[in-house]
């Protein structure tokens, strides 16, 4: 059964660029949200199998996002997606219960290869 996955950033065509990537590879994108706030609604709405979360949003950050997500779902698989240079916040998201971390730009086959990793 294919995968249900929720896409969250506040770019559309980032949006529609990992939903590309996704579907091609033949995981289901059960949603999307342009904000943090958006992305834990959306979440309780959809209980998908993995977010992936960009970490600045408006509204509220990716981080923030997680931890919500995380209050209503502790087994909540979620992989951080961030420009490069963020360190600091990387370690945080992965803190926070993030599963792994894509750096932007991102390349196809390294978004696949972390979905697979915590989703197969």
């Amino acid at each position: 059964m294919a995968k249900n996955i929720l896409v969250c950033d506040d770019a559309a065509f980032m949006r529609m660029m990992i939903k590309d990537i996704l579907s091609k590879n033949g995981y289901n994108v059960a949603g999307e949200a342009e904000n943090g706030l958006k992305a834990v609604e959306k979440y309780k709405e959809v209980s998908p199998d993995l977010v992936l979360m960009d970490i600045t949003m408006p509204e509220m950050d990716g981080i923030q996002a997680l931890r919500e997500i995380k209050k209503v779902d502790a087994g909540a698989k979620v992989i951080m997606c961030s420009a490069m240079g963020q360190q600091a916040m990387v370690i945080e998201s992965i803190q926070a219960g993030a599963k792994d971390f894509i750096v932007k730009p991102f390349q196809a086959e390294r978004v696949i290869e972390a979905v697979k990793k915590v989703v197969g």
